[in-house]
């Protein structure tokens, strides 16, 4: 059933009830997408529109920030912490620095909120009944919808391994089946259709959320303690930061080589190290994969013609072929100024720009990766993941407890 936003709010209640199943077994990833110019929500099921509402947004001085977030938690009934324990009901968090989506008696079409995204009360608690934990909420300045994206880039499931089982019965090799459960490859011999593609023994595995960004000083620390463990000098365990133990390795290092013992990474470093070490350049891309809020594994990529910003865009994955084991991608391009200082850390001297012909393909062509990383992510991919694009790393909001928030800057009007 696909339904437009030119529904009457009956109709609309309908649809909204009646797709809640679908988003609570996990068949049909849902994603939320909120236009501040528009003053709008919409729930997407891929490119269809599910089901729409107005919104409130936040006033001068609070307005609700831009970019790509997940539902970290949901309240049926939670009280501000900051606004005099204001009611927050069928709260659904977007940060933990207090951005969220909720019931409000007043929603009247125009930011009025302290910075979060009010929505009508009945609207909000027939939304709280669709979503869970990790639906991505995408909120932008202009309106936007997703949009069907092709690439080779783009992942696909990797097919599974061929079962190399007979048709005897098998049976676990223990003389007692401890408590708990127990998986089994095969509990008595039958005769089944051929297996597809995408008949694997973790289908119900969680989504995994992934980001590509530009490598900063963690990710060239990293590298730095990696290449001083490799020769000997103890870094300790690569972690991105430069404590006391990867200082002194620093310095010992530079000791070695005749230089001066300064214990910082300075461009000169790098290059002794990784030369010492018989490495290339470090990389300037990083992709990171979080899966259920938790850091899952990360690896160097090449981002060509780094002068250009990568923009910010956010692609997700659904709808597995259950003939060819392939799924499909949509994706979002979103709004984003570099800030100056960032640029010039980077290198950047041209913005990107999300309203271009094929920004979304087009960023992607840049991108290049081992065929080992590719294959360890495609191990993993499950419907539902999600894959953002971006200039912006990290950012303050992506921690603990959180999948990859990404915050964007809009151009100033």
């Amino acid at each position: 059933m696909v339904l437009r936003s030119t529904l009457g709010l009956g109709l609309l209640l309908l649809a909204l009830a009646s797709t809640t199943a679908v988003a609570a077994d996990g068949t049909s990833p849902l994603q939320i997408v909120v236009s501040k110019d528009k003053q709008s929500l919409v729930v997407y099921d891929g490119d269809t529109v599910v089901a729409t509402s107005k919104v409130s947004s936040g006033k001068r001085g609070h307005e609700t920030p831009t970019g790509i977030f997940s539902i970290l938690e949901k309240r049926r009934y939670h009280e501000s912490n900051i606004y005099s324990n204001a009611p927050m009901p069928f709260m659904q968090r977007l940060t933990w620095s207090g951005i969220a989506l909720h019931a409000s008696n007043s929603v009247p079409s125009y930011p009025a909120s302290h910075g979060c995204v009010r929505l009508p009360n009945a609207f909000a608690k027939s939304l709280y009944k669709m979503t869970e934990r990790g639906l991505h909420v995408v909120i932008s300045d202009r309106q936007i919808a997703p949009q069907p994206v092709s690439h080779s880039f783009l992942f696909q499931p990797s097919e599974p391994e061929p079962q190399l089982l007979s048709d005897a019965t098998l049976r676990p090799a223990m003389s007692q089946i401890p408590s708990g459960n127990v998986e089994v490859a095969m509990s008595e011999p039958a005769v089944t259709a051929p297996t597809s593609p995408v008949a694997r023994a973790d289908d119900d595995r969680e989504p995994i959320r992934i980001l590509i960004t530009r490598r900063g000083a963690r990710e060239l620390n990293l590298d730095v303690q990696a290449a001083l463990n490799s020769l000997g000098f103890d870094a300790g365990v690569p972690d991105g930061a430069l404590g006391s133990r990867s200082i002194a390795a620093i310095r010992a290092f530079e000791l070695a080589e005749g230089r001066e013992p300064k214990g910082r990474v300075t461009p000169e470093l790098v290059d002794a190290l990784f030369k010492k070490a018989n490495l290339p350049p470090p990389a300037n891309g990083q992709l990171l994969v979080r899966r259920d809020f938790t850091p899952l594994f990360e690896a160097p990529v090449t981002i060509t013609e780094p002068e250009i910003a990568l923009g910010a865009h956010f692609y997700q994955f659904q709808d597995i072929d259950a003939t060819t084991g392939k799924g499909n991608w949509f994706s979002l391009s979103l709004d984003n100024v570099v800030p100056k200082s960032m640029k010039t850390r980077l290198g950047i001297a041209l913005d990107d720009d999300a309203l271009a012909y094929n920004a979304a393909t087009r960023v992607l062509d840049r991108i290049q990766m081992t065929a080992e990383l590719r294959e360890q992510v495609e191990d993993v991919l499950a419907p539902g993941s999600s894959l953002t694009v971006s200039d912006m790393g990290l950012g303050p909001e992506t921690g603990r407890g959180t999948d990859f928030v990404t915050i964007t800057h809009p151009a100033k009007g």
